[in-house]
């Protein structure tokens, strides 16, 4: 069965829809990390708990989404002759019309911009929770040392000794 110029239009108008909902999906990824980085700075554990499932449910429908691109894939390189893998963007580029060609790289401009601007802020929301998990540790590791000031002492003969004296700290739960 050969296929013609028009069902691989019709494949590309399916890849171009997907390739939309691609540029949502990302924008909605950037607008939850900055949610992300605000509840974490509010210390907001109801909103962050809510804010996690909606991430887990929105991850869930992008699955879908993701197997629907690679069918258009599968069936463009079917068309094409190629595998799967080389079925790329820039490929895509290289053998349509102008028209076609001229809607594909917009969208690849679009997704290429906010891919970066997702890396970017995915680094900024690491960073946030890295220093916040390290402050909470030297926090922990202050309470729980059992008040001891860590100061080192030498004596006559040179040696060094621990302080002896410690620092308490009134808890109350």
């Amino acid at each position: 069965m050969t296929t013609t110029a028009s069902e691989i239009g019709h494949k590309i108008d399916e890849l171009l829809l997907c390739l939309d909902k691609d540029i949502e999906h990302v924008r909605e990824s950037l607008s939850l990390l900055n949610e992300l980085r605000r509840l974490v700075i509010k210390r907001d554990d109801a909103s962050l708990g809510k804010l996690l499932e909606s991430i887990q449910t929105e991850s869930d429908v992008y699955k879908s989404q993701e197997l629907k691109r690679q069918a258009i894939r599968r069936e463009l390189a079917a068309a094409l002759g190629c595998g799967p893998e080389k079925v790329t963007l820039s490929k895509l580029e290289s053998v349509l019309t102008e028209q076609e060609k001229a809607r594909v790289t917009q969208r690849k401009a679009k997704l290429k911009g906010l891919i970066k601007e997702l890396k970017k802020e995915h680094l900024s929301t690491a960073l946030l929770l890295s220093e916040c998990a390290r402050f909470n540790r030297l926090l922990l590791k202050s309470i729980l040392n059992f008040g001891k000031t860590g100061t080192v002492y030498y004596d006559s003969n040179g040696s060094t000794k621990q302080q002896s004296d410690t620092a308490f700290v009134n808890l109350q739960f």
